[in-house]
């Protein structure tokens, strides 16, 4: 990880300086660097059948972790500016610090650098990459429209979630099974094990938006609520509709004078257990994957991951 974190600041350099400063904002500002992580650890997976030393790792399992990283931070430049954020990981936003056109151009030279890197690793990597970009920004798109007549809301969202969290997170595990030269049947179940991790992920993040306190977390609870901003845990209150207070409540973003009552009536109700069983239901399924894998340190990594995702919301 110290290696990767050394070359991703190198690859957010431009030739131009302002550019660099900006590419490198929120690189900076910290983050939980859960995707090159993953490709590590799928690397690992390989390696540990071919009996390579652990933590050897070659330049194409580097750069792969580069690569899903950059393109992770450049989607939240973009984020930042869709949603007017004013903080990112307890920094000024781009678009705060600068202003809406930096930090789409920003976000624009990161996946353009994201893209160089790829191309280094092959043209099959080129094509994962294309694809996971895609339902990145489908996923995107389906979030701005919001769901459409007919559609059910909680399945559009768990649509939403899987494109824009899960998609990027599977190929991390790909990128790090292909390139630590894992077997194919390896490949796959760690891709597959990684898209429901990365959906439990961001599902988590829900449930501690109501449930945990500041002081806890390191978030201000409600946040969520505050913007409007649809979750497992008020999708599935909506739906169940028995309490009439709360669906009034949630019916847009929440005011902060209401936002304490709208908080106590979601930790009261069933939906945050369900949130929960959820969760902890994908992270399950997830640990289940990982019997493609021998018993060790690689797969006692992987599965303790999904676990504390599910503990993390409980």
């Amino acid at each position: 990880m110290a290696q990767v974190e050394e070359l991703l600041d190198s690859y957010a350099a431009s030739e131009a300086p302002f550019v660099t400063d900006a590419a490198r904002h929120l690189l900076r500002a910290g983050g939980k660097r859960v995707r090159p992580l993953l490709v590590l650890l799928a690397a690992e997976a390989g390696r540990e059948q071919v009996g390579a030393n652990v933590g050897a790792y070659s330049e194409d399992v580097l750069t792969a972790g580069c690569v899903v990283e950059l393109t992770h931070l450049a989607s939240l430049y973009h984020d930042d500016v869709m949603d007017e954020a004013a903080l990112r990981r307890g920094a000024e936003s781009a678009n705060a610090r600068w202003d809406n056109h930096v930090a789409i151009l920003t976000g624009d030279f990161l996946f353009s650098r994201s893209s160089e890197l790829t191309a280094r690793l092959g043209a099959d990597a080129v094509r994962i990459q294309a694809e996971t970009f895609t339902r990145l920004v489908e996923g995107q798109i389906l979030e701005t429209l919001g769901p459409q007549r007919g559609d059910d809301p909680l399945e559009h969202y768990l649509r939403v979630v899987d494109g824009k969290t899960g998609s990027l997170i599977a190929t991390s595990a790909r990128y790090g099974a292909r390139f630590g030269d894992a077997p194919t049947d390896v490949e796959e179940a760690l891709t597959a094990y990684a898209a429901k991790v990365g959906v439990a992920f961001q599902l988590s993040d829900d449930i501690l938006d109501i449930a945990s306190e500041s002081e806890d977390s390191g978030k201000t609870p409600g946040t969520d609520l505050r913007e409007g901003v649809p979750t497992l845990p008020t999708l599935l209150a909506q739906r169940a509709g028995d309490d009439a207070r709360l669906v009034e409540l949630l019916a847009g973003p929440v005011a902060e004078a209401d936002v304490e009552e709208a908080l106590g009536l979601l930790r009261a109700h069933p939906a945050m257990q369900q949130a929960r069983d959820h969760v902890i239901g994908l992270a399950t399924e997830a640990v289940e994957l990982l019997k493609v894998l021998p018993e060790g340190p690689v797969r006692q990594a992987l599965a303790d991951f999904a676990e504390l995702i599910a503990v993390r919301s409980a």
